[in-house]
This record gives C-alpha cells, sequence and structure tokens, in this order.
C-alpha cells in the first residue's frame, strides 16, 4: 500500500523548498538559510502543517548521499593523494581539540562525564552539506582554505563510525573500555579498504558494459543505483552512508564516465539536499528557544568561537598556513553538522542526553547553521583586518626583495606560476614569487626565489617590490584573496601591469573594476581553444587560426560575453578568410620530386609558393622549375581554402580532397 501521508509531506516539503529558494533568492539571501526557515515555519514548532519531519527524514538524508558522491567525482585521485596528510592532520587536530575542550567545559558546566563526551563529539561535526553547498556557489572549492575545510569535513563523516559506537559504551552501567572502541576503529579501516578495493575493480567494468548499450534511460538508472547503492553498501559493512557515497565517487572520478555521471546525479542532489535542509529546519521549535535563550546562546556563540579557534589554532600554528586561510577555513566550519543530528538521537535514545538538553541543541545547531553563510560572507573582511597580526612570518627568499627592480612578480606558485617563472628564467628576467603554501616554499627553498605569505597583505606585497616591479602575475584560485590581491597591488603601483587568472566569466568584471591589466578566464580560453582545435580539424591554416583566437583575446573575450544568439561578426568571419602564409611539411606519400610547373600549384589550388626549405636551408622566391621532394617545408601564401588545397596536394592527394 502506499503510504498517501508520506507522498503529502513530501510534496509539502518540496513545496516548501522551492518556496524558500524563491524568497531568500529573490533578497540575494543563501538558498540553504530559506530551506531552514521555511522548513521551522511549517514544522511542529512552527505552523505545525507538518506534525512528523521524522517520517521523511531518511528521504532527506539521501541529499547528503548525493552531494558527497558529487564531490568525489569532483576531487580526482591524484590531488587525494597529494593532500591526504594534511587533511589527516588538520582534521585529526579540529576534532580531538574540540572534542576535549567541549567535553571538558560541559564537563566543568556540571554535566555528567558521559554526557559531556557526548557533547564534545557533537560540537566537534560540522556540515559537509551546507559547507559545500556554500563553497561551490562562492567558487572557492578549489581556494586554499577551500581544500583544508573539505579535508577536514572528510575526517568529519569518517569520525562518526567510531562515535556512534561509542555510544552504547558511554551508556553503560559499567566503566567503558577502550579495546572495543580501537577494535572498532580497525574494523572500519579493514571495511574502507574491502569498499575501496570492490569500487575500484568493479564498478568501471560494469559501468562500461552498460555505456556499450548506448541507453541513456539505462546510463541514467545506473547512476542512481551507484550513488545509493555504494551508500548502502558501505553502511553495511560498518560505515557511513556519507563515506560510501563520497568513496564511491572518489573511485569513479578516474573512469571515463565520471562527466556523465556526474550530469545524472547533479538535478537530484538539488532537489533531495533542499528537502534535507527543510527537514532540518522542522526540527526547529522556536517557542521553546525562546525558553530557554541563555542556553541556546551559549551552545550557539560557543560552537562558533571554539571552534573557529581550535581550527585557526591548527592551521596557523602548527601546520603553518597562514592566518587568511586559516580564518577563513575556521569560519566556514563554525557550525554544528548533519551527522551531529544522527549522533544526537542515538544519544537520546541510550538516555545519555535528557529531552531539554535535546531542544537546546536542535534549536543552536539550526542557528549556527543559519549564521554560517554570514560568517563566510564576513571571512574576508575580517581576515584583511586581522591579517596585519598574523604570527607567522614570511619565509625570506635570500634577504635580496630590497634591491630587486623592474622584475616580475608572481602571486602563486602553482603549475601555472612555475610555467611562467620557467620563462622568465630563460629569457634572464628577475622574478619573485609569493605563495600561501609553506609545503611549497620549503620544497622550493634553495632553488626559486619564493616566500610564504598572504599576498592580501599590503606590508608583504611591499616587501617583495611590488611598487618597483614591472609585472605582477596572480595565479591563485581564490577568487575573493585574487579580487584582494589586485586592489592592494593597484595601492602600491598604480602603473605596473597586472595580469590575473579566473576560473569563470563571471569574475572578470569585478578583477577589471580592482585594477586588473589583464584577466585570463580559463572558461574562456578553454572554449577559443576547443573552437581552434576544431578549426585545424576542418584544415583551415593554424596562421588564420591563430590570428583568430589572438583577436579575440584583443577584444577582451567581449566577442565571447555576448548572448548566444548573436552572431559572430563579420570582420572576425573575413580574418578566417584573408590570404595567410604557413609552412608546410612534404610528406613521404607526395611520392617522387616534382617541379612547381609541373604541379601546376597555382591553378590547382590557388595558392603561391613563397619559398622551399630543404635541409633547414629556405629558397625564397622559387623559379617554375624549382623541384618540391619529400621532406622539404613549403612556404605557401593564400586564403584558407587555397593553403588547404595546398596541404592536400604536398600530402600527395588530390586538392580537391
Amino acid at each position: 500500500m502506499v503510504d498517501h501521508g508520506l507522498l503529502a509531506e513530501i510534496l509539502i516539503l518540496i513545496a516548501i523548498a522551492a518556496a524558500g529558494v524563491a524568497i531568500f533568492e529573490s533578497l540575494r539571501l543563501p538558498a540553504i538559510a530559506g530551506f531552514l526557515v521555511m522548513g521551522a515555519l511549517v514544522g511542529p514548532g512552527g505552523l505545525g502543517i507538518v506534525s512528523d519531519p521524522e517520517r521523511v527524514q531518511s528521504l532527506a538524508e539521501l541529499g547528503v548521499v548525493f552531494l558527497l558522491f558529487e564531490i568525489g567525482l569532483e576531487l580526482p585521485l591524484d590531488r587525494l593523494q597529494r593532500t591526504w596528510r594534511r587533511a589527516l592532520a588538520a582534521g585529526g587536530l579540529q576534532v580531538g581539540v574540540t572534542l576535549a575542550a567541549a567535553s571538558t567545559a560541559s564537563a566543568l558546566w556540571g554535566l555528567p562525564l558521559p554526557t559531556a563526551i557526548v557533547i564534545g563529539a557533537l560540537v566537534s561535526m560540522s556540515s559537509t552539506a551546507l559547507v559545500m553547498r556554500l563553497l561551490s556557489e562562492r567558487g572557492e572549492v578549489d581556494a586554499p582554505h577551500g581544500q583544508l575545510a573539505i579535508g577536514i569535513l572528510l575526517f568529519q563523516d569518517l569520525c562518526i563510525v567510531p562515535f556512534l559506537l561509542a555510544v552504547p559504551l558511554l551508556a553503560a552501567e559499567t566503566a567503558p573500555s577502550l579495546i572495543p572502541i580501537v577494535l572498532a576503529v580497525l574494523q572500519a579501516v579493514a571495511a574502507l579498504a574491502i569498499f575501496y578495493a570492490v569500487s575500484r575493480f568493479l564498478l568501471p567494468p560494469l559501468l562500461d558494459r552498460v555505456a556499450r548499450l548506448r541507453s541513456r534511460d539505462l546510463f541514467s538508472l545506473m547512476a542512481v543505483l551507484v550513488v545509493v547503492g555504494s551508500a548502502v553498501a558501505a553502511e553495511e559493512i560498518g560505515l557511513t552512508l556519507a563515506a560510501g557515497a563520497f568513496l564511491g565517487g572518489l573511485v569513479l572520478s578516474a573512469s571515463p564516465y565520471a562527466h556523465q555521471l556526474f550530469a545524472e546525479v547533479l538535478p537530484l542532489r538539488g532537489v533531495l539536499l533542499g528537502v534535507f535542509f527543510t527537514a532540518v529546519g522542522m526540527l526547529f521549535e522556536p517557542l521553546a528557544a525562546l525558553r530557554e535563550w541563555p542556553a541556546v546562546l551559549t551552545w550557539v556563540a560557543g560552537v562558533v568561537v571554539l571552534k573557529t579557534a581550535v581550527v585557526v589554532a591548527a592551521l596557523a600554528l602548527v601546520l603553518r598556513q597562514g592566518l587568511r586561510t586559516a580564518l577563513l577555513s575556521g569560519l566556514a566550519l563554525a557550525q554544528t553538522g548533519e551527522f551531529s543530528f544522527v549522533l544526537a538521537a542515538a544519544a537520546a535514545t541510550a538516555g545519555l542526553i535528557d529531552s531539554e538538553l535535546h531542544r537546546v541543541f536542535v534549536a543552536g545547531s539550526v542557528l549556527t547553521l543559519l549564521a554560517t553563510p554570514a560568517l563566510m560572507g564576513l571571512g574576508p573582511r575580517l581576515a584583511r583586518t586581522l591579517a596585519g597580526h598574523d604570527p607567522v612570518d614570511a619565509l625570506q627568499a635570500g634577504g635580496d626583495e630590497a634591491k630587486l627592480s623592474q622584475h616580475v612578480v608572481l602571486i602563486g606558485f602553482g603549475l601555472a606560476g612555475r610555467t611562467l617563472a620557467r620563462v622568465l628564467r630563460g629569457r634572464d628576467v628577475p622574478y619573485i614569487a609569493l605563495d600561501a603554501n609553506a609545503h611549497t616554499v620549503r620544497e622550493l627553498r634553495g632553488r626559486e626565489p619564493v616566500v610564504y605569505g598572504d599576498a592580501t597583505r599590503l606590508p608583504l606585497l611591499d616587501k617583495v617590490g611590488v611598487a618597483r616591479a614591472r609585472l605582477v602575475a596572480v595565479a591563485i584560485n581564490d577568487p575573493i584573496a585574487a579580487y584582494q590581491v589586485v586592489r592592494e597591488v593597484r595601492r602600491l603601483a598604480p602603473d605596473a601591469q597586472v595580469v590575473v587568472r579566473a576560473r569563470y566569466v563571471a569574475q572578470i568584471d569585478a578583477l577589471y573594476e580592482a585594477g586588473a591589466s589583464r584577466v585570463v578566464v580559463e572558461e574562456i580560453e578553454s572554449a577559443i581553444e576547443m573552437t581552434a582545435a576544431g578549426l585545424q580539424v576542418l584544415g583551415l591554416p593554424q596562421a588564420a587560426i591563430e590570428r583568430f583566437a589572438s583577436e579575440l583575446r584583443e577584444e577582451g573575450y567581449e566577442v565571447l560575453r555576448a548572448p548566444p544568439a548573436l552572431a559572430l561578426d563579420p570582420w572576425l568571419a573575413e580574418l578566417l578568410e584573408e590570404g595567410v602564409s604557413e609552412w608546410i611539411d612534404v610528406l613521404d606519400s607526395f611520392g617522387a620530386p616534382q617541379t612547381l610547373v609541373e604541379l601546376a600549384v597555382r591553378a590547382r589550388t590557388g595558392a603561391n609558393v613563397l619559398a622551399i626549405e630543404r635541409a633547414g636551408v629556405p629558397r625564397t622566391n622559387p623559379p617554375p622549375d624549382a623541384t618540391i621532394e619529400p621532406h622539404d617545408r613549403v612556404l605557401g601564401f593564400g586564403p584558407p581554402p587555397a593553403l588547404a588545397a595546398l596541404r592536400a596536394l604536398l600530402e600527395g592527394r588530390s586538392p580537391d580532397s
């Protein structure tokens, strides 16, 4: 029998979620805040339209499962292999210190020790679903603080396994033993390894068989089966739904079907996440929160201050990641998470948390979730204010910064920064690099002029001689930090050339307003490169393609930013038709040597031969009796169709082909 009551409540939840998004988006407020507020409004503590939110909680939790599967798909294994040690260290410090501090504070407050330990575990968890959604919306997933926050979140999600296993031990009347907990952790690690191996060697071949059938409907069903199946299988062997979904996505990120899987699960993830946060909001009881407001505010303030302080101390002082990165990470994680609700329910069932404390936890947790978008928005401004008091001193590159003049300053020393540095070194152009990754700086110490520091700090930019620089190249993944760097650089060096890398078209205008001389947009550059590759395959000369791409860039991408319905400007199309020159290799398939007269180049192709190069020696303006043979290079001139015909002729094919 169909549970019509459940279907009605699910329908109401979706309608409420849609209304919340519409209202909050129109007010330019975060959509997740709308889900939470609308859920509280119609839940049992509000209007009571949905009286039992726990009935739809299991369905709502699927939203988290789909989110973590998507995260795994977007987090390649090679990147995880490079960052897992840092994520393990940061996550271990955050969970361990937060657990100890919150448990101690709760015990001093007068709570029994088992309850105090549960409170510490609740506080140590953050919301993976909320933080990942906000990082994605803000374009900060690949930023240094985004990567650190993701690593800590994933470590927290794995910790839910020992936390849940510890609940019955803490509730036991006899003194708990650490041995069962240690064994449970070892069992979870073994289950993790087994799950990874099965996913790694069974799922890709299965998806390959499905893809060969070329059935879109079957692939869609298979995508949902993989997501939910990974989560359920992981839970059956002792892990969590979230851990299984993440690992399933991570393993499949290296498969050729990763992009199609992403496209299939994205719509479902959005709907289910909306249902999830609306269901969480329904747990909030405004009247109960008002009655117990001192305890609720204590919870909110304690969670925000404690977690921010712990993350900042762990990242800035222990892992040496810099104050700005640490502060942005700390504010992003300053809430209690979705798995805290699962743990709290288990603790309440075991008698470790009474109903009053559970109400305080729910109210305080929902308020921390609501505060998170505002805290993350406040982060950059607060980081700018406090960055001048960063206790981590910049590492010196050799003490010669003051002597640099007419040099290049590289902000960010990843792949783009190192590539530019290699070219500058080959041209004997002096340069100095700034990077916020202490590990990168230590690794390159003595081999590259790179210093550690937060490039948004004006004194640090002044120290590396930005005011005397010819060029400042900003190649960092954090869009907000890039904007701040450009603005500070322009304050110090009004006349310097500032080139900035951006990921998305939406960032262009803000960077130009901040003072950028040139913005290189990855999204558009990939479009230009793809267009160039397509034109090359169609046989257009390389010189014409390069000129066409150059004009697109010279116009500041304005042509590509125009509405899709707007036709390409005629002058750009004419660039692909005007005469150009191009060197063409004569292949072995050309056959026996022939003279220009015998080939009738002009008559058959419409192109002119300006030079013939043989064994590295060019012969310009060759006479009609000049021969062409395999392994020569011919400089042809003419419109693209003529050059395409000449290329076919020199490859031994008919010019008409």
